[in-house]
């Protein structure tokens, strides 16, 4: 079964800028949709991501 991506409600409409993500993994794998097919998917662990996520909410470099 493949997965089954879900484009961020941030990704800026039609600028290009857009991130995909797949839930329901041990993993949450992260990839940029301009390169949907042959780009590479970075693998988040579930609290890794959260820590991310709560970085970027508060404008924090990462």
């Amino acid at each position: 079964m493949g997965r089954t991506w879900i484009k961020s409600s941030r990704s800026g409409g039609n600028s290009g800028n857009c991130v995909e993500v797949a839930m329901g993994e041990a993993v949450v794998p992260v990839r940029d949709s301009k390169r949907a097919d042959n780009g590479p998917v970075i693998e988040f662990t579930r609290p890794a991501f959260a820590s991310f996520l709560a970085d970027v909410r508060v404008g924090r470099d990462v």
